[in-house]
């Protein structure tokens, strides 16, 4: 049986250490500045979260591309020619094109590697909810399942995967093209929170309001909680993922979620360069395995 490589891409918000512990490399994406391209390395190569969310807050227009198809011959061919087949899990197509351009490049390359075998998965997910799925997939590679076992087995948890998140404003949001059904969600900044997730379309959409910062933070907590994530036996971890909030605020969320989801390990992540231009500063959100996500955009909850 040939080896298997998971890839993901920077929408996947991993952090250095589990990528090198799960084995996985990505598809470099770029954020734009003033008319320039630069990584958007998920090591955070070029600033410090805090200095690139700290240039949104002062008011530093950005915005982000997807894998370009150079990239894909690049991973794709460098993986095969080593005897791997590759598993590419990327950003939900309804949030970018990476996954559609990644299957147009797959085919083109694997003609020159005919034994050899890729499968690009549309996640449904953004952030770490692709991270978890490409941890998934590189826990079952590791356990010996074959290639068609892993894209099956993580084709069926894609929907597994809860988000639950707040964002100060919807206005990145907009401005990316990556949030839909938020007519309605023009809400006091100051006061009502929206609260995201990603639907069984792999949309992002608003699905209520909560008044009050606090009140918004301990409602994805409790959210995260009621969707089985302390139950959910896919990961043994919770991941909560910020746009460099406060301290203090990091503080108090930790304490929430030990006490509401005390079985499971919190990771703590940033948002990486290309979701942060999307959520914005001070966005914050909580990934989990847990129940089945029905829930369709414009469907009536």
């Amino acid at each position: 049986m040939r080896k298997i490589k998971i890839i993901t891409d920077s929408c996947s918000d991993m952090s250095k250490e589990l990528l090198e512990k799960y084995d996985i490399d990505y598809g470099h994406m770029s954020f734009v500045r003033d008319g320039k391209e630069f990584d958007a390395s998920l090591t955070w190569d070029l600033h410090s979260p805090s200095e690139y969310f700290g240039l949104m807050r002062d008011g530093e227009k950005l915005s982000t591309t997807q894998v370009p198809p150079s990239e894909f011959v690049r991973l794709f061919t460098k993986y095969l020619s080593e005897g791997y087949d590759v598993i590419y899990i990327g950003i939900s197509d309804r949030q970018s094109g990476s996954v559609n351009t990644g299957t147009v490049i797959a085919k083109d390359v694997l003609k020159d590697f005919p034994e050899g075998k890729v499968s690009c998965i549309n996640s449904l997910n953004g952030s770490i909810g692709i991270g978890m799925l490409a941890i998934y997939a590189s826990k079952l590679a590791k356990a010996g399942k074959s290639f068609e076992e892993i894209v099956e087995e993580v084709t069926a948890q894609r929907k597994r995967v809860n988000e639950f998140m707040t964002v100060y404003s919807l206005e990145s949001f907009k401005r990316t093209g990556r949030v839909e059904n938020s007519e309605g969600y023009q809400a006091n900044l100051m006061a009502v929170k929206p609260i995201m997730i990603a639907d069984a379309n792999g949309a992002q959409v608003p699905i209520k309001k909560i008044r009050g910062r606090a009140a918004s933070l301990k409602e994805i907590v409790d959210l995260t909680a009621a969707a089985g994530a302390n139950e959910a036996t896919q990961d043994d971890c919770v991941y909560l993922v910020h746009g460099d909030i406060e301290e203090e605020e990091l503080e108090d969320l930790k304490k929430m979620i030990a006490e509401a989801i005390p079985d499971k390990q919190l990771v703590i992540l940033p948002f990486g360069p290309i979701i942060g231009v999307s959520v914005g500063p001070d966005a914050v959100g909580m990934w989990s395995f847990g129940a089945e996500v029905t829930y369709k955009a414009g469907e009536a909850k």
